[in-house]
């Protein structure tokens, strides 16, 4: 098992990652939740599996828990659901020295976490990842959310866990879509921090040489976004860097309504637009470029760029969280491993977007 702790000016909370650790999460998470009631927010997918099976393993140590199922899918992370959360929790006597422990992938994190930030102004909270995205991205840094019909995100705050608990085991059954899916943060992470992690996963051939080195490459990862978080939690100025390709990947998971492509899908197409969008502007050269797509295209990512209409991406970009007051924050590649935050006055970006959508 490896450890990571988060160290903020408020709080301090600990990441554990090793193969295995879901059969042993009471003995990992007692400290917290010893002699208090629980609340397992998962969806329809996990019910049947690591839901049931960590409700057994609550009640086998005395603790009194019940399970709140979600549907699976994007479409969850809404005020409608948040709403049937907040009728759970009451009618179950939830208090804030209770848990709410989130059992899944990063939809039902970023709604359970944001139910917890909610609920009596803040009751406990405990995140175990079941997807690689989840695993090294959203179950990190406490940003927690709901979605908005004009918006992905928009609605939200920033509440830690008191604990991560990640066992890469629970990976083996996800579905390749899914897997892939998680990857496109993995080959972010290498995009903007860590040249090595990004040629690691060149020389990988397929999903099975990446899980021989699957706990490794989560820890490489939690590490790079523990110690961003750590620097800037509240996403002033560095942590902006998190959100490399991101901008134009919401934008294309909101034109499609949340529905033709999955977050990681639409993150891969994002990377690729600003990264087409560094080398026209002369941040880097092509070759990045090329690699990056040649990567994620190995990963069974999508690379091209889909065929929307500018007027309708530019309206939901200027929406995004990264836009501020005249401006937006756009993360550019310059090479491998080392990006950089530029701020484009707003009445520039559409011009940016048919400069690449059109080509």
């Amino acid at each position: 098992m490896q450890k990571l702790d988060v160290r903020l000016a408020h709080k301090t909370y600990p990441i554990f990652i090793g193969n295995g650790l879901f059969q042993k999460s009471f003995s990992m998470l007692k400290q917290f939740i010893n002699k208090r009631k629980a609340i397992i927010i998962t969806d329809s997918n996990l019910k049947a599996s690591c839901g049931c099976n960590l409700m057994e393993i609550l009640g086998n140590n005395g603790i009194d828990a019940k399970m709140c199922v979600i549907p699976a899918g994007e479409s969850s992370k809404s005020l409608d659901e948040l709403t049937k959360l907040y009728s759970f929790f009451a009618n179950f006597g939830i208090t804030r020295s209770d848990y709410i422990i989130a059992l899944g992938g990063g939809v039902t994190g970023d709604l359970a976490g944001f139910a917890a930030s909610t609920w009596l102004r803040g009751t406990g909270f405990i995140q175990i990842p079941t997807s690689l995205l989840a695993m090294v991205d959203s179950s990190i840094g406490g940003k927690v959310a709901v979605n908005m019909p004009f918006g992905k995100n928009l609605v939200g705050s920033f509440y830690h866990p008191e604990a991560v608990l990640i066992d890469p085991l629970l990976l083996k059954t996800l579905p390749d879509r899914h897997f892939a899916d998680g990857m496109a943060e993995v080959i972010k992470y290498g995009c903007i921090d860590d040249n090595e992690l990004f040629v690691r996963l060149e020389r990988l051939s397929n999903r099975k040489d990446i899980m021989k080195h699957i706990e490794d490459i989560i820890y490489i990862c939690c590490d790079i976004k523990r110690r961003i978080v750590e620097m800037d939690e509240r996403e002033s100025n560095t942590r902006m860097v998190l959100n490399f390709g991101h901008t134009f990947g919401h934008a294309v998971e909101s034109y499609y309504n949340y529905k033709k492509y999955t977050h990681g899908e639409a993150i891969s197409i994002g990377m690729v637009f600003i990264a087409e969008l560094s080398h026209k502007l002369g941040y880097c050269k092509e070759e990045v470029v090329e690699r990056l797509k040649k990567l994620l295209e190995k990963t069974g990512l999508p690379v091209r760029l889909p065929d929307m209409k500018p007027k309708d991406v530019i309206t939901t970009v200027l929406t995004d969280k990264k836009a501020r007051t005249d401006n937006i924050n756009l993360v550019l590649i310059k090479d491998i491993g080392n990006v950089v935050i530029e701020k484009f006055p707003k009445d520039r970006i559409g011009g940016y977007i048919h400069e690449v959508l059109d080509n």
